[in-house]
Formats: C-alpha cells, structure tokens, sequence
C-alpha cells in the first residue's frame, strides 16, 4: 500500500467533518459534522493526524471528506510520486481506483454532476471493501482466537464482548457481492445501488442486537484489561492478524459507526442523482429505509439506557410478586389513576396502573402516605382485547358509565372494565394501549429483547444503589418509597399531565425537609410514545 502525505506547500488541506467523531482513547481529535479539520499528516489510510484550533490527533479518515476547493493551491502527492484518485483522497484512502482518470482533482471546479455522482458510487464501494476487511480481522483476528482461549474467555463473555458481530460479517458479504454486481466499473455513475439496499433492508436490522450489546461490550473489556493478561493478549492477536494499530475497542466500534453512516452517504448520492436516473427512487426509498433503521436502532439504545430506573422503580413498590418486570418488559408506556372494575366480584376500586409493554401493573397508594404504593397485581396485555365502551348502562356489568373502556381477555369470559374521570384522560388511555400494540409488534419483527446479562447488571445497579442510598429502598416504619411519575400525555409525546388527584411525586426523608427526587423525574421522561 502506497503511503499517502498531503503537501500544503504553505496552504492549508482542510477536511469537513462529515458525522462526529467520538474518542476512544487519548491522543485521538474529537469533532463534530460540520468542523472544519486541518489535515496534517495522511500517511496512514485509515487514520489522519489533523488539528482544530490548538488541539490535534488522529482521527478515521473516513469520517471526513477533503474539500474539493481548497482556498489555496494543494497538491496530492504519494512516496512513489504517484497521485492517488481524488475519491479515494476524498474517502480517506490511497488504492488504486478504476476509474481514476475520471474522478475530481482538488482545487477543480464541480462541472458535471454525474462526475459527482461517480465520487460518491466510487466512495461507498471503497469503504464497503475496506468494511468487510475490519469486520474479516474483527472475526478472524479477535474472535476466533478468543474462542481458542477457555482459560480466559467463557460463553457469556464471548456473547458480551462480540455480540453478533459474525451475523454481521456473514449479512456484509452477502450485501457486498449484490453491490459489486450493479457497480458498473466503466462509468460508475450509471452504477444502480438503490434496490441493493431495498433488497436487503431486513438484514440491516441485525446491527440493533449490535448496537445495544456495544455499551456492554466496552464495560466488560474496560473490566479484563485491568489484567495485564489480556492486555497482552488482544495485542498478539492484533499483530498476528497484521491489524492497524488501534485497540480492540476501537474495531469494535466499527459497525456502530457504520449502521449510521449509511444515512450519510445516500442522501450525499441522492443530492448528485437527476430525478430522470434510473436509479433515482429507489436511491430514495433506500434513503428512507435506513434513516428509519438508524432511527429505530437509537430507539432501542434509548430503551436499554432506561432499564436500570425500571428496576429501580420496581424496588419502591411494596410487596411485590412474581417475575420482575424486566423479564418481560422494556418501556413505561403510560401510567395514571383509574376506578376499576372486575367480574364477577362487581366492586369498583380505585388503583394506580402501570402500562408497560406487554403487562400492565395494578398498585394500591397507601391510605395514610398516598406516595407509597403495594404491589396488587398485573395482567398480560398479550391476553386481552381492548373494547371502547359508550356511555350509559354497560350490559356486561349492569352499572353505569362515563368514560369507560373495557380489556376482555380472548380465551375466557373475562373483563375488566376502567373508568377515567374525564374524557381527555380515557382518549389518553385508548392511544395508549394502541401504541403498546404497535410497539410489541415492532419489537417482534426485529427481535429486540434484552440480553439475561443487561437484566443482571440492573439488578446489580439496584442493589448497589440500596446499599449506597438505603433509605430510599429499604422499606421500614421511618423509610418511604418514591411516589409515581405524573401519566405522560399520548397526544402529545414529550408532555407530561397530571391528573385530578394527583400530585406531582416527591421522595420524602426521614428528616422533615421534602425535595423532588431526580429518580422520579428522571423515570418520569422515558419516552413513551413516537411519532
């Protein structure tokens, strides 16, 4: 591989950042999409030294892109003295391109948009072959000899730190072959890549599992490389799979970046598509496409970042039984205050419910402290039907309503029936129920779950801040539970209502002095619903 050195010649080369760039480890340039970077030195394909202001690093290369005009004139020059395509500067690589002779030169003019349109084919094609290199290192380099080593790694370690990184592997190949057969090598701006990615839309789903695994991944081998065993270990691996110098964590990190680049780099070959292309609309829905899986993909992480106050929360609740909640759930989708009904008893009651994904919890406040609340039951959404009720005498229960609704279970006779105070509220409770729906159906399609380890490290979390902050969740005479969120409005995500009766949700302390608990209003901004 040519080594590449950009030469100012007493100008300056100047790279725009294309996405953020998050450090890994010291020495490396944190930026943002959009700054403006001084490249310094590019010696190495893949990672840049470059400067904003006064701090300088490394940083990917391919997470920027040379300006095409530079204010002052730039040359390109390698050791061998032989320029290297304009694209694959661009990209942040060296390699010989196929077609080099028909690519920009720095400090040219754009003339034709279909010469822009082949930069972009020529880029995604580079770092897709680049891409399926880490992943064949990441596999090959780290995983497989992982696998080798009994003594230090076990199963669930293995799971941890690599996820389903070989799925991913196996899904690039396969998505790269499809690419090389529409890349037309002669003119690549004739090049058809949008059904490519249509065609493999469902596949792309595989990064979620990754992404949501990654934090865990960087916190189990912060853990092992406080041994020097291991330190030594994924550094032998690294040089007997002759893999660029960077640690193991930062190859990892290389399908996170990629699922979100996607986005970047069709909207850039959408801007350089004419609407009469061939390859116009379906560049489109591609675009489409993998913004909403990039989209959801941060949805998930979202979640996943929001276990642990579930957790938490099911800890405040007195007398609790049966499973956690977290073996089946991910999401507070709506909560609030209801009168309740259920045959063949008849009695009305007043509880507080819960609505998570896939259950919703029944809690009863405290006839004296009205912020704590005991554990009365659950029921599984997956079993019941939700029926709108009319006002007036309800047949099935021969009393009258207002602002009813009914969950009839499908495989008994079964009801329940919930009345609302005021009709806005029940509206609320209705949308509420639809989206938990939709939001399991989505859950199943990708097969988003969570993982017994990410369960245990939020029982960890629970138990540790019992330890550290007992007087919140060891529950005595003197001690008192956190109270419950204000019910989130389904009508208008982001906002949050409180209903008749109820009051915004405090911690108390033993001593008299009361302050509103960062628990609850942090429980309290899950985000239920979108858009």
């Amino acid at each position: 591989m040519a080594k590449m050195f950009l030469i100012s010649g007493g100008s300056i080369v100047s790279a725009e950042a294309v996405w953020d760039h998050v450090t890994m480890a010291d020495r490396e340039l944190a930026f943002k999409a959009g700054d403006v970077i001084k490249v310094l030195d590019a010696s190495n394909k893949d990672w840049w030294w470059g400067q904003i202001d006064d701090e300088e690093g490394w940083f990917p290369a391919s997470f920027v892109r040379l300006w095409v005009n530079q204010e002052e004139s730039t040359t390109v020059e390698t050791v061998e003295g032989a320029s290297p395509s304009p694209s694959e500067v661009q990209n942040g690589h060296a390699e010989a391109s196929p077609s080099s002779s028909d690519c920009l030169c720095l400090g040219q003019t754009v003339q034709n948009r279909d010469q822009m349109r082949a930069n972009v084919i020529n880029e995604i094609m580079s770092t897709e072959r680049h891409y399926i290199k880490h992943l064949k290192d990441i596999c090959e380099g780290y995983f497989r000899q992982c696998k080798k080593r009994r003594d230090m790694f076990n199963d669930d370690q293995l799971r941890v730190i690599f996820g389903n990184i070989e799925d991913i592997y196996r899904f690039q190949m396969g998505f790269v072959r499809d690419l090389e057969k529409q890349y037309n090598t002669e003119e690549p701006h004739l090049s058809e890549i949008g059904p490519c990615f249509l065609e493999h839309q469902d596949g792309f789903w595989i990064y979620s599992e990754y992404c949501n695994n990654h934090v865990d991944a960087c916190m189990e081998l912060s853990r092992l490389m406080k041994d020097g065993r291991y330190q030594h270990f994924f550094e032998a691996c690294r040089l007997v799979q002759q893999m660029i110098d960077i640690a193991i964590d930062g190859f990892l990190l290389t399908p996170v970046q990629k699922i979100c680049k996607y986005p970047l780099q069709l909207a850039e070959l959408l801007k350089y598509t004419v609407q009469e292309h061939s390859d116009y609309r379906y560049v489109a829905a591609a675009l489409a496409v993998m913004r909403n899986v990039t989209q959801q993909i941060n949805e998930r992480k979202r979640r996943l970042e929001n276990i642990d106050k579930i957790a938490q929360w099911q800890a405040s609740v007195l007398d609790w039984e049966g499973d956690d909640i977290l073996d089946r759930s991910t999401e507070l989708v709506y909560t609030g205050e209801m009168s309740w009904i259920y045959q063949p008893y008849g009695r009305s009651q007043t509880r507080v419910f819960f609505l998570f994904d896939h259950q919703m919890v029944l809690c009863k406040k405290d006839l004296i402290r009205r912020d704590i609340l005991y554990y009365k039951g659950r029921m599984d959404m997956d079993r019941y039907n939700l029926v709108d009720a009319v006002d007036g005498r309800d047949d099935d229960f021969n009393v009258s309503v207002k602002n009813a609704f009914k969950l009839s279970n499908k495989d008994s006779d079964e009801i329940h029936i919930f009345l609302a105070k005021k009709l806005e509220e029940k509206l609320r409770w209705l949308k509420a129920f639809h989206e938990e729906r939709k939001m399991v159906q989505e859950d199943e399609k990708i097969g988003f779950e969570i993982s017994e380890y990410q369960k245990r490290q939020a029982a960890m979390t629970v138990r540790r801040m019992t330890k550290q902050k007992g007087k919140f969740f060891v529950f005595s005479h003197r001690s008192v539970p956190p109270g419950y969120p204000p019910p989130m409005d389904p009508m208008n995500p982001g906002q949050y209502l409180v209903g008749d009766g109820m009051e915004q949700s405090e911690f108390e302390f033993p001593e008299p002095e009361r302050c509103k608990s960062p628990f609850w209003q942090s429980f309290s901004r899950l985000t239920p619903f979108r858009k």
